[in-house]
């Protein structure tokens, strides 16, 4: 198989797909790799790194997407588009809940899409997911420390989720002195943050989400960070404008859930070039790549764990690898023109396909 890796051109985006370890294995196995010129240099990789490993190095973007499969870190951009072709392996982080007309042209030219953020294991977790939202779990926490760095005195901060960018806010800010609470609706996932959290027990509360209480609790905080998840889908609006009018002037909102659209109905994607901006009073943070703020670290986490996936579609090709992988099957949004994730038809109140039915 030819596989390619563009460079990622979202604003500041400074991640790559693939390391020259991983491009030595794909070597290995027989497969052809086209690597965009520099396309490894903010994250510390350099052209040579890439051709020692065995990859192609080339400033051709019609024979890097000419390729069977490629494999990116952020969702294609808008220059990208006119690359897409029936047959075309995407794999990816995709988030196309969030970006209507990205997956209106991946069902028009029928490119065969999955999504990292939607691999899912029989548990339910979501392990191309978790390497980034440890990251930018940790991101937001330092984040919310840095805007309310002026502020004196203890304070305050609300963490909507407890998965694991909730559970890496968390850590950051009840080292920082915070005190904490945090909303989550798993009870397995409670009883565990109350014992990984034991030593903050004075300074944390835990509580099931209920809208009367955000309503209370909005009022009363200095910071808040959105880190809701639903796989697959938009990010429910959990906090209303109305809310965040009733927020104390010069807190902040670090809304994590924006690649999903955002859990605040105020906020709106921002970039590491102009991250915040003020709506009523309150700083809001909502840079949608948070994790390429930091590439080299994010880099070699992510393609961890991602490389036993693109060893596995190299070597099998799209559809027995999703035939003999349930996982990778849940990673598949879009094949043949149809939406196959449930809940991104559901986003959309498109019709929902089975990736059974396609194969």
């Amino acid at each position: 198989m030819i596989i390619g890796i563009p460079k990622e051109i979202k604003q500041k985006e400074g991640r790559i797909a693939i390391t020259p370890e991983g491009v030595a294995k794909l070597v290995e196995a027989s497969h052809r790799v086209l690597v965009e010129y520099d396309g490894g240099k903010i994250s510390g990789i350099s052209n040579e790194d890439f051709e020692k490993a065995g990859a192609k190095i080339t400033k051709d973007l019609k024979k890097i997407w000419g390729a069977d499969m490629i494999i990116k870190v952020k969702e294609p951009q808008e220059s990208e588009f006119k690359y897409f072709r029936p047959g075309l392996i995407l794999f990816t982080y995709l988030h196309l809940a969030a970006f209507p007309k990205l997956t209106k042209k991946l069902m028009q030219k029928r490119v065969a899409s999955i999504d990292y953020a939607t691999v899912e294991l029989l548990d339910g977790s979501l392990p191309l997911l978790k390497p980034m939202s440890e990251v930018a779990g940790r991101l937001a926490g330092k984040v919310g420390l840095e805007l309310l760095r002026k502020k004196t005195g203890t304070k305050k901060a609300l963490v909507l989720g407890g998965g694991i960018a909730g559970e890496n806010a968390a850590k950051v800010l009840l080292n920082g002195g915070f005190e904490l609470i945090i909303i989550e609706k798993n009870p397995r996932r409670i009883k565990s943050l109350r014992e990984k959290f034991k030593k903050f027990k004075n300074k944390l509360k835990i509580f099931l989400p209920e809208k009367k209480l955000l309503i209370k609790l909005v009022t009363e905080i200095d910071l808040l960070i959105g880190t809701i998840l639903v796989t697959g889908a938009k990010t429910p609006k959990l906090i209303t404008t109305e809310m965040v009018k009733k927020m104390k002037a010069e807190s902040v909102i670090v809304d994590v859930s924006i690649d999903q659209g955002g859990c605040v109905e105020t906020s709106y994607p921002t970039t590491h070039e102009n991250p915040t901006f003020e709506k009523y009073g309150v700083i809001h943070y909502c840079v949608a790549n948070m994790p390429g703020i930091v590439p080299k670290i994010s880099t070699f986490a992510l393609t961890k764990a991602t490389f036993p996936y693109i060893l596995e579609l190299a070597n099998k090709g799209f559809e027995r690898a999703v035939k003999e992988n349930p996982a990778l099957a849940k990673g598949v949004n879009v094949y043949k023109g149809r939406i196959t994730h449930p809940r991104l038809a559901q986003a959309f109140n498109k019709k929902f396909v089975s990736l059974e039915k396609l194969l």
